[in-house]
Formats: structure tokens, sequence, C-alpha cells
């Protein structure tokens, strides 16, 4: 029609812009794209993208706190120096104690010690090459490029770079919580590279090589399969039946042929096909599912930005069904039910929503031209350089170290100084870090690893000892004790994100303890031998010491982490029972001063001892 403006034309996947695209010779060009950079200031998309790139690699740079990085560590260094894979486990003594807790145990176990191997032998060689600092680049590496894969496939979607900057910021706003050194984040990152290869289709035919090396580094390597299957459903012809218009892409059997040889290289792997069956029998076991990362996340109460982000994709594509494309649909179905089933799979809504939200957010938001050419286009740099400034002189960014108060390095370097040997218990998130630091010395009890039901049922009857009555060193965790012969316990005192003690180290403390003497304390740990056993000096007053390290403990823990301050209420509630009105008041005050919600029970409580 007259006068009607005349349609953009978009890039589609497969489809490789060229010179029919470019304006032909001699023709004046047409206004550029919103967001688009303009010659007259080149300079701002490499500065805005370099400014991103070091806010990201800065705020995922948080000093190293993961405990199960130690242990990780530890595998890679195996495989490294004796060339196998650390089958059957040789660091802790009771994984092959117990008997199957449930049927296909057997399975799980050499799953979880064979499935990450490749990506435990490269963490190694980077600590190795650069030690603490270089893992904590690494990591920061990883998940920024998360964030920029993020961004790189909004902007090839929207064709606006800050379509592009925005949803890297929003994946970071969840990314945020997975700065750990984990083989996880390869899943995450080799994800997102599938994504951004099959929507720019460049270097689609490496894709088999890189589900061969996924395969290797972590279990997750079948969400490559979810993805290339999204693909390769909009190939099916069908849809243009079901949604008239949709055009099929050029490269068909191309993407067919990749997703086969993909499929079937990534099945080279120390568990073949069994990843499936065994991530099935992950949600019957006890210890899988007691861990928080295995918990599904909450979706009522306070807003957070994986709720924000799957409630808004969710609208989106619901207001703009007619234009989804299929691959949209089954990769938003996907990662929604995999994030919904465990916390730790939320990062999957964190890459795919924010691209979700660019492609078809339904109101176009447009500024000025002239706002856009004198202000908005350079925004969003001096915004980033302000960050990226405040981040580096607070310290909160570029953190290249291990957080030195969290890991009992002072309990590990007792024992290895005074060449204590002998059947070990730990408390279950010290165990990586003795294991890295202890064997071949020492083994290990228990640790992040998850090999051994019948050793976790174990465990916590020895830390929490729940049916025995007054005398907490009687009944089966005594028992235990004697069975597995254990001269030496080293353990911490709370779970910090309930805030929940240990009782076992009081147990020791007290008189029925007396078979056990307490022969170190620091702010992370305390070791106890048995008396036959004991070799060093002992502290004389093990029950003041206990609970004072207690304290010190949480006050410690606090200080570094006032995020879950619980230790102090639950510390506060015992003194408070105990008729020690100072301490109570102390511990009471510390905790409301950190608390992340209000607690009028502990308010009331604070008035009443102040009151007294």
């Amino acid at each position: 029609m007259n006068g009607s403006r005349p349609a953009r034309r978009r890039a589609e996947p497969g489809r490789v812009t060229g010179p029919a695209d470019a304006p032909a010779t001699g023709a004046k060009p047409g206004p550029q794209p919103p967001g688009s950079p303009d010659r007259s200031a080149s300079w701002i998309l490499p500065v805005t993208l370099a400014l991103a790139a070091l806010c990201l690699l800065g705020l995922f740079s948080t000093e190293l706190t993961d405990t199960d990085f130690w242990w990780h560590l530890k595998a890679g260094q195996y495989i490294v120096q004796k060339h196998t894979l650390p089958v059957p486990d040789p660091f802790a003594y009771t994984t092959a104690l117990g008997s199957a807790a449930y049927p296909g145990e057997e399975q799980v176990r050499h799953f979880n010690l064979t499935h990450e191997w490749l990506a435990q032998a490269l963490l190694y060689i980077v600590y190795v090459m650069g030690g603490i600092p270089a893992v904590v680049l690494m990591r920061a590496a990883l998940l920024a490029g998360i964030c920029g894969l993020t961004g790189l496939v909004a902007f090839r979607r929207a064709e606006n770079i800050y379509a592009g900057i925005a949803p890297a910021a929003a994946t970071a706003s969840v990314a945020v919580v997975f700065t750990a050194d984990r083989p996880a984040l390869v899943t995450f990152l080799l994800a997102g590279v599938f994504i951004a290869i099959l929507e720019f289709r460049r270097g689609v035919w490496f894709l088999p090589l890189l589900g061969l090396l996924w395969a290797n580094s972590h279990g997750g390597f079948f969400l490559g399969w979810v993805v290339l299957g999204a693909y390769c459903a909009e190939t099916i012809p069908v849809w243009r039946r079901v949604l008239p218009g949709r055009p099929l892409p050029q490269d068909r059997k191309q993407i067919w042929i990749v997703t086969a040889a993909t499929i079937a290289l990534s099945l080279l792997n120390p568990n073949g096909f069994g990843v499936l069956a065994t991530l099935l029998k992950y949600r019957g076991s006890t210890m899988q599912t007691s861990l928080l990362e295995w918990q599904a996340p909450y979706l009522w109460g306070p807003p957070y930005a994986f709720d924000l982000l799957l409630y808004a994709a969710t609208a989106v594509l619901i207001i703009s069904w007619r234009k989804v494309r299929i691959a949209d649909w089954i990769l938003f179905a996907a990662c929604a039910a995999a994030s919904l089933t465990a916390f730790r799979n939320i990062l999957l809504i964190g890459m795919v929503a924010p691209v979700l939200i660019a492609s078809y957010f339904p109101w176009k938001l447009r500024l000025p031209p002239k706002v856009e050419a004198k202000y908005a286009r350079f925004a969003v740099p001096a915004l980033l350089a302000i960050a990226l400034t405040f981040g580096t002189v607070r310290g909160s960014f570029f953190q290249l170290r291990a957080a030195s108060w969290t890991f009992p390095s002072g309990a590990a370097d007792y024992i290895l100084a005074n060449h204590i040997t002998g059947p070990l218990f730990n408390s279950y998130e010290h165990g990586g870090y003795l294991m890295w630091r202890l064997w071949p010395q020492e083994r290990i009890f228990i640790d992040g690893r998850s090999l051994s039901e019948s050793t976790f049922r174990d465990y916590r009857q020895i830390l929490y000892n729940p049916s025995a009555g007054a005398d907490q060193m009687a009944g089966p965790r005594v028992e235990l004790l004697n069975r597995y012969g254990i001269d030496v316990i080293v353990t911490n005192t709370f779970e910090y994100a309930s805030g929940s003690f240990y009782p076992l180290a009081m147990a020791l403390a007290g008189p029925g303890g007396a078979d056990w003497q307490l022969v170190y304390d620091d702010a992370q740990s305390l070791i106890f031998l048995r008396r036959s056993a004991a070799t060093t000096p002992v502290f004389a007053d093990k029950a003041k010491r206990v609970f004072d390290h207690m304290e010190t403990e949480c006050t410690t823990h606090i200080e570094h982490a006032p995020g879950t301050p619980m230790c102090a209420r639950t510390l506060a509630d015992f003194w408070m029972r105990a008729g020690d009105k100072p301490r109570a008041l102390g511990l009471l005050t510390l905790y409301l001063s950190h608390a992340t919600e209000r607690d009028e029970n502990a308010e009331r409580a604070l008035r009443a001892l102040r009151s007294r």
C-alpha cells in the first residue's frame, strides 16, 4: 500500500548475510537500527563490551569458598598422576564397607566417581600452573562466558546492542549464586555454546567433538541432546501445517546428521548411556535429596532473580505465542522443568529466559533518536565503569584467594605435623578439604561425593545421635564409633544455612566423653583423640573450650558471611536456657543485626533480656 513502510528483513537461523543485504552502490544509507553503534563514536561498542567483560570477571572472582572444590581437585590430581580413574574409591575408607541401600547404588557410585574425570584433570592442571588465583579466574571466565553467550544470542535475535547487554546482566543476576569451582559450570557453558552455534549456524560440525568433551567433563551432557532436539524439531515439515508461515531451515539434513553424530560420540564416556538412569536413581536417594542443591527452588515469598525471570518469560511467551519458534518452546519447557526439579539447575532459566524476553517482548521500547545519539549510548559504558570501580575499590571484585576462614587448614596441619593416623571421623563439609590435604597418610569418613547411603546414615547418627537420652555418649553413637574403630574426630559445630549445631562436640566434652581428649581447637574445627591414642598435649577444661569454640566459630562465620547468621540465633537460645544472660544477649544482638527477615520472637527475647 502507498505510504506503508517496508518490513525490515531479519536474519534467520542458518542464513548468512552477504552482499545482497548491502545497499546498492551510490544509495544513501538508511537509518541505523536502534542500539547500533554509529561511525561517529565507533569506540563506544568495544569499550562497552570490554567494560562489561571486566565487570563480569570481577563479579564472579569471589574468594574460593566451595567445600566440594577440594575433592574435585584431589580427584584430578589422582587422575593426572596415576593415569587412571579413581575407581574403587581410594580416599574414603567407608565407601566399600556399607551394603547397597537401594537398587542401583553401585551404578550411582561409579557414576559419581567417573563422570567428571576430564574436567577434574583440567582443574588440577590449572591449579598446578597458577594456583588458587588461576582457579578463581577460570571460574570467573566460565561464568562470564555463560552471560556473554546469552547476550550474544539476544543481540542476534533483537538486533539491538542494549538487548544484548541487559540479558547478559539478567543471567549474571542468577549466576552469582553459582560461584563454585565445580565441573558443573562446564555444562552451563556448553549448553550456551550449543545454542549459540545453532543460532548463528557457524561451526556446526564442531558440535560432535564438543559433545564428546562434554560427556567426559560432566554428567549433564545430555542437555546438549535436548538443545539439538529442539532445533531438529524446527525442521519437521508438520509445523508448516500447524503454524503456517514458518519457513523450514535450509540445512535440515545437516542438523540431523550433526545431532546423530553428537549423540553417538557423547556415548564414549565411562558410563555410556547410563547417565539418564543414574539421575533417576538420584531421586530415590535420601542422601541426595537431603542436599540443598537437589531440592526444588522456592517460588513464593520474597522475589529473586530466578522466579522473576521464570514468570516474565512465561508471560511473554503466552502473549506472543503466535510468533514463538518451536525450538524456543522446547528449550523453555525443558529448562523450566529442570530448574523446578532442583535448585542446582536454575541457571538454565537464567540463560534461556532473558533471550526469550528480548526476542518476544510485545512492546518495543525505543528512545527518541536525539536522546539515543546524545546520551543513551554513553550511559551504559559510564554505568559499567562506575560498577567496575565500585566493586574493585570495595574489594568484592578479583578476590583471587581461598577463604581460609572456611576450611580446616589448621586441623590438617596438626594431623600431618603429628603423624596422626587411624580411622578418622569428619564432618561432611570438611571432608573434601581433608581429602585434599591428608591423603594418602589418612583417609576420610565422608565427603561431598555422596558415595554411600549407609555411611551417610551412620554419619548422621554419630553426629546427632537423636535417639540417645541424657547420656549423649551412649547407645548408637558409641556403637558406631567402636564399629568403625574411630580414634580421630575432626568436626565443626554448626550447619550454617539452618543454624543448627552438631551435638557431637558437646557430647565428647561432657561427662560421657571421658574416653576422648580435646587436642586441637581453632575457629574452624576441633580435633578429639581417643584417650588411648592421644600422644600430644591435651586441653584440660575441654567443656569450656568447646563452648568457647562454638561462639568463636559462629561469630567468625557471620563476620565473613553475614547473610547466614542463624548459628547466633541457635546459640543464643542455648545460652538463654542455660541462664547465661550476657552471652545470650550478645549473640541475639549479633543475630538481629544481620537477620535477612524480621524475627519478632527474637526481638521479644532481646527486649526481655535487656529488661532483666
